[in-house]
């Protein structure tokens, strides 16, 4: 029986798209022996043009798509504020409740993928499913969003970043560590713009030349062409029993608990061959 995966999006722009046809190209191909069991969208079809263009493409794909607008939910139920607020409030958490009773027609999958999906995952929703989402960090680096990572790998001067997937849990962010790769900040692509901004905090950056300082763009580049690989070749290393979720603890293929397991050589080797193509 093949590897079974869970898709979880927004469909809130081209990204959506390209990641899910990055990964269903490599099902396709048997580069990933897997399958992606369903979709679930937490939007309605008709409610944005990107949303409706995403479920022409997974149509296409013949992958069966599941939708429950937040948006009309939180709307029915009166409530105005848009923001995913923690702790989560009771009527939020009914959403979760509605959307593990609606993925109920199908097999549970052995890993969900969090692919753009905006909403904080609450407790009972993460117990219910293994899942897996992005972040662009190394293990041991900021939180935050991609933005917020980038300033302060400025502000600390670092020497490497990375991009890591973590199992999702009610701490956004904090969940423990599935796999990552790691980068240099350092060296000829970097130093030019290392030595341009001298002292200077992100604080001043962001009043001046804010998110077009180079060094910002560059470690920004860098960290995003690693994403999509990683996510793939995450999926890949599960699918192979690599690595997998044991009672949410990460473990080998053993069956020893892991810190997250490094892909940075795999990585690489997928940009060089983007490269020379």
């Amino acid at each position: 029986m093949k590897y079974s995966i869970g898709w979880f999006t927004t469909a809130k722009g081209p990204g959506s798209r390209n990641l899910l046809s990055a990964v269903q190209q490599k099902i396709i191909s048997g580069n990933i022996d897997a399958r992606i069991e369903f979709i679930f969208m937490s939007r309605d079809p008709g409610e944005s043009p990107e949303t409706d263009l995403f479920i022409n493409l997974a149509r296409e794909y013949r992958i069966p798509v599941v939708h429950f607008s937040y948006k009309k939910y939180r709307q029915s139920r009166g409530i105005s504020d848009k923001t995913n607020v923690e702790p989560l409030p009771e009527w939020r958490l009914d959403y979760d409740r509605e959307i593990i009773n609606i993925l109920s027609q199908f097999h549970k999958p052995d890993i969900c993928v969090m692919a753009g999906y905006m909403l904080v995952v609450g407790p009972e929703l993460c117990s219910t499913f293994d899942m897996i989402n992005l972040h662009p960090a190394a293990p041991d680096g900021p939180t935050g969003t991609w933005q917020e990572v980038i300033w302060k790998l400025i502000d600390s001067r670092s020497e490497s970043s990375g991009v890591m997937m973590h199992l999702v849990t009610p701490e956004l962010d904090r969940g423990p560590v599935v796999s990552y790769c790691r980068y240099p900040v350092r060296g000829p692509s970097f130093d030019e713009f290392w030595n341009k901004i001298n002292n200077q905090t992100s604080e001043t950056i962001v009043k001046g030349e804010g998110e077009n300082n180079q060094l910002f763009k560059e470690i920004r580049r860098q960290g995003f062409i690693r994403e999509m690989p990683l996510i793939c070749l995450t999926i890949k290393a599960f699918s192979q029993g690599r690595i997998r979720v044991a009672r949410k603890v990460v473990v080998n293929c053993e069956g020893q608990p892991i810190k997250g397991h490094d892909l940075s050589a795999e990585i690489d080797d997928e940009i060089q061959k983007q490269l020379t193509q």
